[in-house]
């Protein structure tokens, strides 16, 4: 998914006034140019713009409405350098669609204090302008992030690179399309959702696609394609001896070829960044996509068991705010746990679908019967996650609202071997402890499906939150259910309120 961020822009906005003379805005344009050379040059995700300073309403405004308009555009940075009215803002902030980063910086890290005199101080005044800023960001209710810090500073240069990562995957969600095959699993509340509400929220459009339409597109695959994608499985991963040329097996192989060469087809063709499945709503195919699915993850792609868009919705938005980083994201689901007294643990799997961009070790190639969906034994990748620090993260529709639950964990690896548990899977040590994430979670309605990654933090949630405009709430070493529950009933009247009568 390197292509992720192609093509994607910040814009990076100067506020001033003409109160101080051309050689003032000069040098106001120099060194606004110096600090955003210094942010784009810390490692920013996307391509820095900068653009000519901000001197007065109409600019703003015109400039504000261009960002909206421009698809490249992710969002704006922007900077009171010198004491930039903040009335002259109202026009452009009211109309912006876009995210908002608010840096509070100044060009000098350090006062010359043996110097200093009156002109400085004017050049000088982020202190004064941005604070006029920020009030009228609060007036107008604007839903911005902000960040204080020299520009040289590597925690203001990570802060608003998480910050763009968040809004390049707000971006990607606008435009996102998802291909539900079948309805989701018959009975099943919380992959219910409402399709026009996460539309007009989040951006996503989400339809519906016969299954057989999916087996049309997998019958069609070529036999030459078949082969070179089945030779690749066994350059990629250790594949058991049946699976192999010669094997028992090995036609069950191709088949997972046929079935992924398809599905990608599929979704390339109708621009697809994310799908579901359902093994109860099978149409002609003899497998359920098992190694296809897991591949098409790897590569990107948002996925969801049992029918379940909001979690593959949620899993592409994050693997795309993941792009370039260590650690991998992947769907998951809390199947069983360990509730040893003190060692308390939570092993995480799915039927067949958990990406191995999280595994620890190159992954194995198999085919075990799989006792639902009533069809051929399907083949899949087996691998053990990679230990370390993560999140889960779950989609919840509330009727009134979205809420995104999200618990830090640790994984770690398996207390002992699984050799009778043919699927990937994960093993994690939820914070603070599991009675106390487990019943958070659910007096939060957190769902079964989540998303687990061990590439972002709870920073790029807030950031993304707060883009979207949508609930967070995050279990982590600090949470008490007491403490927790309040929250959920400050965060209801909140929302309630927000959306107004």
């Amino acid at each position: 998914m390197t292509e992720a961020f192609t093509g994607r822009e910040i814009w990076f906005l100067t506020g001033s006034q003409g109160l101080y003379g051309a050689d003032t805005l000069r040098q106001v344009a120099e060194q606004s140019r110096q600090v955003a050379d210094q942010l784009a040059g810390a490692g920013l995700p996307v391509r820095l713009v900068w653009k000519p300073v901000l001197t007065d309403a109409g600019a703003i405004r015109r400039t504000c409405l261009e960002a909206n308009a421009d698809d490249a555009c992710v969002g704006l940075i922007a900077w009171m350098h010198t004491f930039s009215p903040a009335k002259m803002w109202i026009a452009g902030l009211d109309a912006l669609r876009k995210p908002l980063l608010h840096l509070h910086t100044q060009a000098n890290r350090d006062l010359p204090w043996a110097s200093i005199d009156m002109d400085f101080m004017n050049l000088n005044q982020a202190a004064h302008g941005d604070r006029e800023f920020g009030y009228v960001q609060s007036r107008l209710g604007v839903a911005r992030k902000t960040v204080a810090g020299h520009a040289a500073d590597p925690a203001v240069a990570e802060r608003t690179a998480t910050w763009a990562r968040a809004a390049a995957a707000r971006a990607d969600l606008a435009t996102l399309k998802l291909a539900r095959f079948g309805d989701n699993m018959r009975d099943v509340a919380v992959t219910e959702g409402d399709k026009v509400e996460a539309q007009l929220r989040l951006g996503v459009s989400v339809n519906t696609y016969g299954v057989n339409d999916l087996v049309a597109a997998v019958d069609a695959a070529a036999d030459a394609d078949v082969t070179t994608l089945v030779k690749e499985y066994d350059q990629s991963y250790r594949l058991a001896p049946e699976l192999r040329p010669g094997g028992e097996r090995h036609d069950a192989l191709r088949y997972a070829a046929r079935i992924e060469l398809g599905l990608r087809g599929f979704l390339k063709d109708g621009g697809f960044g994310a799908f579901t499945t359902n093994f109860e709503d099978l149409g002609g195919l003899r497998q359920l996509p098992g190694l296809a699915v897991q591949r098409l993850m790897a590569d990107g792609y948002g996925f969801g068991g049992e029918g379940d868009w909001k979690t593959a919705t949620l899993l592409r938005t994050l693997k795309t705010a993941a792009t370039g980083l260590d650690g991998g994201t992947s769907f998951m689901e809390d199947y069983t746990y360990h509730l040893e007294p003190g060692r308390e643990l939570i092993l995480g799997a799915h039927m067949l679908e958990v990406c191995p961009s999280i595994a620890a070790a190159t992954p194995t190639g198999e085919i075990h019967p799989l006792g639902i969906g009533g069809r051929e034994d399907p083949v899949r990748l087996v691998f053990d996650a990679a230990p370390g620090p993560a999140l889960v993260v779950g989609l919840a529709d509330l009727g009134d609202r979205f809420r995104l639950v999200a618990n830090e964990i640790e994984v770690v690896e398996p207390a002992e071997p699984l050799p009778n548990l043919p699927v990937a899977r994960a093993v994690w040590r939820p914070r603070p402890n599991l009675r106390t994430s487990t019943e958070a979670w659910l007096t939060a309605g957190g769902p079964h499906h989540t998303v687990l990654t061990r590439a972002l933090g709870a920073d790029h949630l807030d950031d993304l939150a707060e883009m979207l405009r949508v609930e967070l709430v995050l279990i982590d070493a600090d949470t008490t259910v007491r403490r927790f529950t309040r929250e959920l009933r400050w965060n209801q009247a909140y929302f309630r309120l927000a959306q107004g009568l």
